[in-house]
């Protein structure tokens, strides 16, 4: 809010420098904010993937909470007031990379009772297909959103 009121004063002020400067970092920062949110979705998302492909199996609280994942994920990527994503499928195909070892730790605590480490359990799925498919339900999420 400080931030608001900051560029509030240099408008009135005319430092308009100053003002399209501090305008860029809040675009920024807003814009990080947005892709941390995505980002810890992603997470849940890419958790119960992993579960599913490594259990051979699904219950319908990790299918319930991959497609609220999804739904969240179309949501904060979705330029209410200009159209549009934040993040491109190229971006949410990177995020899902960066993101796949944090969630593969993250599911050897819950797959098969959390009797595998993350590189057992690792060895158990495939990441590329895992990553293709969080990808494709994350694109299916945002068009019917």
């Amino acid at each position: 809010m400080e931030e608001i009121l900051t560029l509030r004063q240099h408008l009135e002020e005319g430092r308009y420098d100053d003002a399209l400067a501090l305008a860029i970092e809040l675009e920024e920062m807003s814009r990080e904010d947005k892709i941390n949110k995505i980002r810890s979705y992603v997470r849940l998302l890419l958790l119960h993937l992993i579960k599913q492909a490594a259990e051979k199996r699904t219950t319908r609280s990790w299918d319930v909470s991959i497609r609220n994942a999804a739904r969240e994920i179309a949501y904060v990527n979705q330029r209410r007031s200009s159209g549009g994503s934040y993040l491109s499928e190229a971006e949410l195909s990177e995020i899902i990379a960066e993101t796949y070892q944090s969630a593969l730790e993250n599911a050897s605590l819950e797959a098969y009772g959390g009797i595998y480490d993350d590189i057992a359990l690792g060895q158990m799925v495939n990441q590329a297909e895992i990553e293709a498919q969080a990808l494709d339900i994350i694109v299916a999420g945002s068009s019917s959103h």
